[in-house]
């Protein structure tokens, strides 16, 4: 037995053992499901009273009594009569409820059960053959928390009792000192500890509200990737948040993506249309459609493309509620966009500049933990008609192109079926949380089919009208997820060149206070983000606030610093001091944050 079998048949398992043990201590309790998962297991209840951590320990050491009476798991199947008699017999209407459902829909003639000591649950495996297989050492209860019975929100709440659980208290221990750093490193904690981003009931769910803080750890990403942009001959447009609907029925977003918009806003373009029908205006789910009038604005040739046109634009998607994490998964966000028109030749050019600049932006990012997904269209989902452009052909021709310029360019990748935009394959960055849930931080998309839908043309070297390809990139994504990644990545600790403030200048005295305040206006001077703290808290107080805000640089100045015109310099979670000249410091800083460099070391 492999022991991925293995540990899946423990955790299946240790939740009978659960089960058992809380229905010991909340007698009349009604079960639901209790599955493995990636780290662990969790069993739902209606409770006949409420359980919470603080009763763990006594849930443990029943479980762990229960293994160390040596049952054994033993399988058994009756037919479905017998099984709806037996549960009715048990009191468990929602295991019922769900024999039901296997017999009507799916024709089940027999459904199995488990049991062990004294223990029995409907259940299909596969278990242990016998508790000792189980190590008392290898799981430990981790939370508690509300589920609704099948995940519709139209059946009861039920309690969820989740666990981590291994093969050995080795990896058990490995998996909750990772969960401890991973709850440090939580983009919304630290994002609240660091004062970046703010969410207000006011506002509205998903709405975040960016701070000074985070503001400045924003604009500093988009003016880095304005610069690399300007490098590579991209053009910057603005255009309006908001949009007619015809230019979304256009562009196919309401007939393939209406569920990720807003609703429509209903205006009457003038008083002489009052009492008339009004139209229908969105919030842009995304920049590219505006970006197509902008082409369609005059006449192109090829002489012109490639065409890339750049925005840093606001968008909203509906993200339903429950899908909402922090500014990991907003409904509000600022992408970092940009698409580029092009002639079929210049296709596999353009893709790998764009990659390149991709690895460029992550490299000097420190982004070094990411892989590549090629993102397909999957032709036998039956609802394809509604989620893709139906051009089979051109779908395989594309994802092959995609997938030779990926294996040209030696970027290792994997192929995903139905992850596709409705207009073209992608290839997708994916990046993994600190929670283990992988997103989509960065995408380039192949489209072959918005030209032709939204009329763009261009004049070919033949004099004849032809259709461009369509390349939409976004390095960054969306500003609210990549710096989501960012912070955890960081654990809020910014490179120099990002941090929201980059020199903490702290006077040993008032008397003191002119010369940092000299030393704050250089490093200003220079466009370094710095701050001098002349509360009236002790120097170790001030230090220590300043090491908790994640600041890169603490300058302490006093008398001896002031006689030698220099600085004491501590680095970011480093104790020890270096006594440099002030001017050279203000070099050094410049030099750092033109170069964007990752390390924070000084030289004497």
């Amino acid at each position: 037995m492999s022991h991925i079998d293995l540990l899946f048949k423990i955790r299946h398992s240790l939740a009978h053992v659960l089960a058992q043990a809380v229905l010991e201590i909340r007698p009349g309790s009604k079960l639901g499901f209790g599955p493995p998962i990636d780290d662990g297991f969790y069993y739902d209840f209606i409770l006949s009273s409420p359980i919470g951590e603080s009763d763990f320990h006594e849930l443990e050491n029943r479980m762990r009594r229960i293994i160390q009476a040596k049952a054994d798991f033993i399988r058994e199947e009756i037919p479905v009569d017998a099984a709806l008699k037996r549960l009715g017999e048990m009191g468990e209407p929602y295991k019922a409820e769900f024999a039901r459902e296997l017999a009507e829909k799916r024709g089940e003639t027999k459904i199995s059960f488990y049991y062990s000591g004294g223990f029995r649950d409907m259940c299909d495996g596969p278990h242990v053959e016998h508790s000792s297989e189980i190590p008392l050492d290898c799981f430990k209860l981790r939370s508690v928390a509300g589920a609704y019975w099948r995940g519709d929100s139209s059946n009861a709440v039920m309690t969820r009792i989740y666990a981590w659980a291994f093969l050995n208290k080795a990896q058990l221990d490995e998996a909750i000192f990772a969960h401890e750093e991973a709850i440090k490193r939580d983009h919304r904690k630290l994002g609240k500890e660091l004062e970046l981003f703010h969410f207000d009931e006011e506002v509205g769910q998903g709405l975040p509200l960016w701070l000074p803080n985070g503001t400045v750890v924003r604009d500093e990403l988009e003016k880095f990737i304005k610069e690399m942009e300007f490098l590579a001959d991209y053009k910057r447009v603005s255009t309006p948040q908001i949009a007619h609907g015809a230019l979304y029925e256009r562009s196919g977003h309401l007939s393939h993506y209406a569920e990720g918009m807003f609703p429509p806003i209903l205006i009457s373009e003038s008083s002489a249309n009052e009492g008339k029908k009004k139209e229908p205006y969105y919030l842009r789910p995304m920049n590219c459609p505006h970006h197509h009038r902008i082409f369609a604005s005059k006449p192109r040739s090829y002489r012109d493309l490639p065409l890339r046109l750049a925005e840093y634009g606001q968008i909203y998607r509906y993200e339903d509620s429950g899908s909402l994490a922090g500014i990991m998964r907003a409904r509000s966000c600022c992408q970092n966009d940009a698409h580029i028109y092009c002639e079929k030749s210049q296709i596999k050019e353009e893709m790998i500049s764009v990659l390149q600049m991709y690895s460029r932006a992550y490299q000097i990012l420190g982004i070094n933990e990411f892989r590549l997904r090629l993102s397909k269209w999957d032709p036998a989902d039956p609802k394809k008609k509604d989620k893709y452009v139906d051009e089979p052909e051109l779908w395989d021709w594309s994802q092959e192109l995609l997938r030779e310029i990926l294996v040209e360019v030696k970027l290792p990748f994997f192929e995903a079926d139905g992850e596709a935009a409705f207009y073209g394959p992608k290839i997708d960055v994916q990046f993994k949380t600190v929670s283990g849930r992988e997103e989509t931080a960065s995408t380039i998309q192949l489209d072959f089919s918005s030209a032709k839908r939204m009329g763009l043309i261009y004049k070919g070297s033949d004099g004849g009208d032809h259709l461009p390809y369509i390349i939409h990139r976004a390095p960054l994504g969306s500003h609210e997820r990549f710096v989501a990644f960012l912070i955890e990545k960081y654990a809020g600790a910014f490179p120099f060149w990002l941090a929201p403030v980059q020199v903490k200048i702290l006077p040993v005295a008032n008397t003191f206070a002119d010369y940092a305040e000299k030393v704050n206006r250089l490093l200003r001077s220079v466009y370094i983000r710095s701050e001098v703290d002349s509360s009236l808290e002790t120097l170790p107080k001030r230090v220590r606030n300043a090491t908790l805000a994640k600041v890169p640089f603490v300058v302490v100045v006093g008398e001896r610093e002031i006689s030698g015109n220099n600085v004491a310099v501590r680095i970011r979670s480093e104790k020890q001091q270096v006594v440099i000249p002030m001017e050279r410091f203000v070099e050094m800083l410049k030099k750092k944050s033109s170069l964007r460099e990752l390390e924070l070391t000084i030289t004497q």
